[in-house]
């Protein structure tokens, strides 16, 4: 099962690319129920979004701009923020403009549509499924599954090591690798990450007692500071009362019990600039999970998720 490209994967293939040379291309095109891409470049008074196809411009009806406009399900900031940016669509046949030019008629719901019906529809909980991010809430990233079909990453399934905003972790347009989490009654689709960022013993081994390393300051607590290490593994630093959560450090490793799944540190320097983004580091590229188990095998504790 081959996943769907996000919109903005087709615009530049050479198939796409054929398919708008030319309006006998084009009409080829539509006969054959193919999806294309094109840049949206504006959006009308009635929400229809006006495409350019090169050979031809395009337009795409308010209640065709994505599955759920019609049915009220889709809010129309959907289509707004498409202005500028390739979408996805299938063109459904052509009329004559104003000033007798050709218009081509598209509808990126029919693109969706094929896109659930022939990908989204077929996933299970635990499958993988590439995204891109497209943009953040505090709860979440919202993230294109295909098509410019959109699923939810919440921010406590991104990573192990906890963040208050996805946008310390993530940012729009980024490429990244997703778990289906789980599907409600209306088709919704919920991802999961951090059970591809590696478990305890995976990211524990990265580091040794006795090493000086960079962190990142996430929790600050009158017990103590927590510092993410990787973004599935932190550790516990002394209380102190000049941290702040997302600034930069670094950190002195005391000690790392795989049997509390517990890592303790204290804080060398810290940074006045905010922390970079730790790059994510996939330690797992199976096209199905079914059970994670994050805590080590020593560890009386145990931290799962099962699909």
């Amino acid at each position: 099962m081959r996943p769907w490209p996000p919109e903005g994967a087709l615009l530049d293939a050479p198939e796409n690319r054929q398919a708008t040379s030319s309006p006998i291309a084009l009409a080829e095109a539509a006969a054959r129920r193919r999806v294309l891409e094109a840049k949206a470049v504006k959006c009308g008074k009635d929400r229809a979004l006006f495409v350019d196809l090169g050979c031809m411009a395009g337009v795409i009806e308010r209640d065709e701009g994505a599955l759920g406009v019609k049915e009220g399900e889709t809010r129309d900031v959907a289509l707004l923020t498409r202005v500028g940016r390739p979408v996805q669509f299938v063109v459904t046949g052509f009329r004559t403009g104003p000033n007798g030019e050709r218009i081509a008629i598209c509808s990126r719901r029919l693109a969706q549509r094929a896109c659930v019906d022939t990908y989204l529809d077929s996933l299970v909980p635990g499958d993988a499924v590439p995204a891109v991010v497209t943009h953040s809430e505090r709860f979440g990233a919202f993230c294109d599954v295909g098509a410019g079909v959109c699923a939810l990453l919440p921010v406590d399934c991104i990573s192990v090591s906890r963040i208050r905003h996805p946008a310390e972790r993530l940012i729009p347009g980024q490429k990244i690798r997703t778990l289906l989490k789980s599907r409600d009654a209306l088709g919704r689709l919920t991802l999961t990450m951090k059970e591809l960022l590696g478990t305890w013993d995976e990211n524990a081994a990265l580091i040794e007692a006795g090493e000086t390393v960079t962190g990142i300051v996430r929790g600050v607590e009158p017990y103590g500071v927590f510092v993410e290490l990787t973004p599935n593994l932190a550790g516990l630093a002394e209380a102190r009362s000049d941290c702040v959560p997302g600034q930069g450090c670094v950190a002195y490793i005391k000690s790392v019990n795989p049997e509390k799944m517990k890592i303790t540190l204290s804080i060398v320097s810290l940074s006045d600039a905010p922390a970079p983004r730790t790059p994510l580091r996939y330690f797992s590229d199976a096209p199905h999970v079914d059970r994670f188990v994050y805590s080590p095998a020593e560890c009386e504790r145990v931290v799962e998720t099962v699909f």
